[in-house]
């Protein structure tokens, strides 16, 4: 077990137990290329409750070799581009002179706003920016040398585990844990765009949770809010989504995609299963306070009885409501007198036994 922070500070927000789950919006390559979008994208995701917009910082010529994947015959979704790898990364840069700009946007509208760093350049220029906290995506899980430097900024990390076995995530925490940055959420994911369903092995959560003490999330690439809500239930700190203005838009990222009014309904699902967690104290609620006397059951009397008659048990029947002796008093009636007149359907009273 690590000593991992159960609660860590993300700007205004506590993350972590007992905190609202905090809701990452993805945007991705979905600016299209264009910094206004990508400020639009900002101020739609404050609008549909999400708590950060996030975007990724990478130059093509430093995160892939086109000879590379040139030479491989990819069957996913890496496969389905209409053209070169390189040229698909490069077309989905930040440019990294809008940095600034889209921080300086997303702080005016008053949402939180991070990137995941793929280079130590743009690690850098995060802290310059000053970022909250760092996300890391799955793909770098095996990078320690980068885990390490980045952690070793101070700031809170979130990093994403997909397509990872559970040694390599240990390797990743132990790394992380070596620099002294106790501030470290994990996120099961699965890297497929979209994933399946049937693949989102939400348990992990509780894996990561028992073995690394850390906080834990979900980033997910199903369709829909169904895993996102499996995870809030299972305990997910953290949630993230990608988020687009039209999936139906042109680029590698908007077909798996939440639009704005997709993404607010999960934002309000969420937001109400945290309600409907509770405590975890079994207690009768307010609004139950005459459900339980109309739905429960009471000794009443099956036919009259005149006063100083004694109780058969054929002279008992239980009937809602319950405004007499409990059932479970039943054998403690049979045999005591009545000591008032009782019409047939009274609800028996302590007070009217003798």
């Amino acid at each position: 077990m690590h000593n991992f922070s159960k609660v860590i500070k993300i700007g205004k927000r506590l993350v972590g137990e007992g905190q609202k789950a905090f809701i990452i919006a993805d945007i991705g390559a979905n600016f299209d290329g264009n910094l206004d979008k990508a400020k639009e994208l900002a101020l739609a995701v404050k609008q549909a409750g999400g708590d950060v917009v996030k975007i990724q910082s990478f130059q093509a010529k430093k995160i892939v070799s086109g000879p590379g994947f040139a030479s491989m015959r990819l069957k996913g979704v890496h496969g389905s581009w209409n053209k070169p790898l390189d040229q698909v990364f490069k077309d989905a840069e930040f440019p990294r002179e809008w940095h600034k700009a889209f921080f300086d946007y997303c702080l005016t509208i008053g949402i939180e706003v991070s990137s995941s760093p793929y280079d130590f350049e743009a690690v850098d220029l995060m802290g310059r920016l000053g970022v909250n906290f760092y996300k890391i995506g799955s793909g770098d899980i095996t990078w320690l040398e980068m885990l390490e430097y980045i952690a070793k900024k101070g700031k809170p990390l979130i990093l994403a585990t997909g397509a990872s076995t559970l040694a390599e995530v240990d390797e990743a925490v132990r790394v992380i844990k070596s620099t002294g940055n106790k501030d470290l959420a994990l996120l099961q994911c699965i890297t497929n765009y979209p994933s399946k369903i049937e693949s989102a092995n939400i348990k992990v959560m509780e894996t990561y949770r028992q073995a690394f003490g850390a906080i834990v999330g979900y980033s997910d690439h199903t369709p829909g809010d169904t895993v996102v809500l499996g995870a809030v239930a299972l305990g997910a700190q953290v949630i993230e989504k990608h988020f687009t203005l039209n999936k139906k838009d042109a680029g590698p990222d908007h077909p798996h995609s939440m639009e704005p009014a997709e993404f607010a309904l999960m934002v309000r699902h969420i937001r109400d299963l945290e309600k409907a967690m509770g405590t975890g104290l079994k207690d009768v609620v307010e609004e139950e306070t005459e459900t339980v006397v109309v739905q429960r059951r009471g000794l009443y009397t099956s036919k009259e009885k005149k006063a100083g008659e004694t109780f058969k048990l054929g002279d008992i029947v239980e009937l809602r409501p319950s405004l007499g002796i409990l059932p479970k008093f039943k054998t403690q009636v049979v045999g005591r007198r009545a000591k008032r007149k009782l019409a047939i359907n009274t609800p028996i009273m302590w007070s009217d036994l003798a």
